[in-house]
């Protein structure tokens, strides 16, 4: 079997479930301290499943899952450790490197307004709640990440034993009489990671409160290009989160876009190369070839290499790709002009600029950072200088 197949890993994983949960019907209603959203300026409240309703105390006990090695099969990786929060929650890696060494087939996405994602992970249409998504790297085998599978007894008594998780367990569900249980753990780490907000950027200050002051003029006049129809970024990076890719408590027309921008034409027959096809891998469909999922452009400049599989090192090698209107890889098993795909999307046509406009274009993307997300000490490692 091959390690990238997706496909093949979510097949598993219901399975996967109904091993290592308590019967839902076993598990009490949750009880706790309602959490309280504090959001940026301009931000809705986020869509949140009615099965899993946020408290503080789920969200307390997922940060610590989150930052916790011992939750995987060998004990020696977390959640953390391909999301670090100095990065935005993604890794500085092209390619992820799971529990076990082996290598994911695709880039880390940035962990940033995760509760505002129309779909999660870079190419699955279906997949649309943390719920499930976060099952894969615990129990994925194709490629192995967290390495839970065939270890899960070995996990869960760890939890168990531990004074800190007892109280934290106890807190978050208390009025299972065994809250250590897998379905009770993906609950708290979806109740975490919705948590990571990010919006105190210069661009929102700018924006939303108003301060002219935030935006340096060459950011101002990247915005403008950014915001043009001769260059058409915000076709896929709009409103709020920089995303068309969005939902939220308020939305009425779910949207779920995957793009072809270009990157690849192997050979010139559309192709990309086939351990990541875009969401051609479960529709089948030729026009599907090469489509991805735009990721926020929140805190872009903190979340190199780019691209699903992290195959462009920096913004300004971005900035060319999309001046380009696709990549020109002149020899090895790629090559082929992504200007010429015939599935690319009529987003990217291409545009011409110059030195200034290109530093323009740049400072805006360096305003999207936000520097409060990334040291904000409710979204930090609990294990380190007490929490």
């Amino acid at each position: 079997m091959k390690h990238h197949s997706f496909a093949i890993t979510l097949a598993l994983l219901g399975c996967v479930l109904l091993l290592v949960a308590l019967p839902l019907a076993a598990q009490s209603p949750v009880a706790g301290t309602p959490y309280v959203w504090e959001l940026p300026t301009g931000f809705p409240l986020p869509l949140i499943p009615e099965d899993n309703p946020m408290t503080v105390e789920k969200v307390e006990l997922g940060r610590y899952l989150f930052y916790d090695p011992q939750l995987s099969g060998n004990g020696t990786q977390s959640c953390s450790s391909c999301h670090l929060q100095e990065k935005a929650f993604t890794d500085g890696l092209a390619l992820s490197v799971g529990s076990t060494g082996q290598q994911t087939p695709r880039n880390a996405m940035a962990l940033v307004n995760v509760a505002y994602n129309a779909t999660l992970t870079w190419a699955h249409p279906e997949l649309i709640a943390l719920e499930r998504q976060i099952l894969i790297p615990m129990f994925g085998e194709f490629p192995v990440e967290l390495g839970i599978t065939g270890n899960e007894d070995e996990v869960l008594a760890r939890f168990r034993d531990d004074p800190t998780y007892q109280s934290l367990f106890a807190a978050a569900y208390p009025g299972d009489a065994d809250p250590v249980n897998f379905n009770r753990i993906v609950q708290a780490l979806a109740s975490f990671v919705r948590t990571l907000i990010s919006g105190e950027s210069p661009y929102d200050h700018y924006v939303y409160d108003r301060d002219r002051s935030a935006l340096s003029e060459s950011a101002q006049r990247g915005m403008a290009m950014f915001l043009s129809e001769d260059l058409e970024c915000h076709h896929c990076h709009t409103g709020f989160n920089m995303t068309l890719s969005t939902v939220h408590a308020n939305t009425t027309f779910f949207d779920r876009p995957f793009f072809n921008t270009g990157l690849y034409n192997l050979g010139g027959t559309g192709a990309y190369p086939p351990e990541n096809p875009g969401i051609f891998e479960f529709t089948h469909q030729p026009r599907d070839m090469g489509k991805f999922r735009p990721p926020t452009l929140r805190n872009i400049a903190l979340t190199g290499p780019y691209m699903h599989d992290g195959s462009i090192a920096t913004l300004e090698e971005v900035i060319a790709f999309y001046e380009r209107g696709g990549r020109l890889l002149v020899d090895g098993p790629f090559a082929g002009d992504g200007r010429e795909n015939p599935y690319k999307s009529g987003f990217i046509p291409g545009f011409d600029l110059t030195e200034e406009e290109r530093a323009d274009l740049l400072a805006f993307l360096n305003a999207l950072t936000d520097p409060t997300f990334t040291t904000n000490p409710l979204y930090s490692n609990p294990f380190v200088n007490g929490g």
